[in-house]
């Protein structure tokens, strides 16, 4: 996983780079496709990218596996002209391809997964950034409706959205952590299948986060957030987790020289486990029974999904 991760880091560290770069990495294996599209944004461009793993059982081979998607999360790869090189914000981008990469090496060695997994996330080397407490964010060229429109499939019947999640003094360890499990504005419990997977991955205790019920609101009502790696959440009814890529101090998001190789694989590992796992049926992201209970005793919490002020 480490040669995958370094191998993305080198060809994202450059001020030219683009999704077209991106997926000539993967135009070699016959049961993935990568696609990437250019969009216009409000401060410039980005290019999307998506990239489809065909596992053995999964619906693009008309079987019934469930497919996971897996969201590489942030505002950009890169601060230039400001700021030179890759900056820590590239972090969930560096783990997804890099996951789809393992994936479709996999594809080739008759380790295929029973079920399809879709890599989705977006290459922009000259992004914005903009304030933030504790410290400095990445913005984006698009806005969070943007961003979710290409990188939240509507194929998938889970998500795992990976972020940097460092500019923070609320999560101080370095490494990553995942959150609880979030679907249709309920924060649900953490999922002990992922706790055990990240204890075996990793071979120490698992690690989580804290999230409020505003991280998993829309952006656009200007509550605070503790970043975006739960805005997937708000576009979909399938159940997110965030795997935040934490460190034992505040990191901006735009700071360069603050990514770390073997945090990003250890991350990217767990992420290899739980397609694995998902894909065929031995893993469950929630209790669908104590979802339904829940939902009979409280009722539907989807409007938490939207921002009341624009949806009207």
């Amino acid at each position: 996983m480490l040669k995958q991760v370094l191998e993305v880091i080198d060809l994202i560290d450059r001020g030219t780079i683009d999704g077209n770069q991106v997926i000539d990495l993967f135009k070699d294996y016959p049961l993935v496709t990568a696609i990437t599209e250019t969009v216009q944004g409000d401060e410039g461009t980005t290019d999307f990218v998506k990239i489809i793993i065909q596992g053995k059982n999964g619906k693009l081979s008309k079987g019934d596996a469930p497919t996971l998607g897996v969201i590489g999360r942030l505002g950009g790869i890169g601060a230039r002209p400001s700021n030179i090189g890759m900056v820590s914000d590239a972090d969930g981008a560096v783990a997804a391809i890099a996951v789809a990469l393992k994936l479709s090496l996999m594809s080739i060695y008759d380790d295929r997964l029973e079920g399809d997994v879709i890599v989705t996330t977006h290459i922009c080397p000259d992004a914005p950034s903009q304030p933030h407490e504790p410290v400095d964010f990445m913005g984006s060229p698009v806005d969070m409706d943007q961003m979710n429109e290409y990188e939240v499939v509507k194929e998938a019947d889970a998500i795992l959205s990976i972020d940097t999640t460092k500019g923070n003094n609320i999560i101080n360890h370095r490494g990553y952590a995942i959150s609880p499990t979030v679907k249709e504005g309920y924060i649900l419990r953490v999922s002990q299948d992922l706790l055990n997977c990240m204890e075996v991955s990793s071979g120490t205790h698992a690690k989580t986060f804290p999230i409020s019920q505003q991280d998993i609101t829309p952006y656009s009502n200007d509550l605070f957030h503790i970043n975006s790696i739960l805005q997937p959440a708000t576009a979909t009814n399938a159940p997110v987790v965030g795997v935040a890529i934490t460190t034992e101090t505040a990191v901006p998001g735009c700071g360069t020289g603050a990514s770390h190789e073997i945090d990003i694989t250890e991350a990217s590992r767990f992420v290899i486990e739980v397609a694995k796992g998902y894909t065929s049926n031995k893993m469950s992201f929630y209790d669908e029974k104590e979802f339904e209970q829940i939902i009979s005793l409280y009722g539907k919490m989807n409007h938490f999904q939207y921002d009341p002020n624009l949806n009207k």
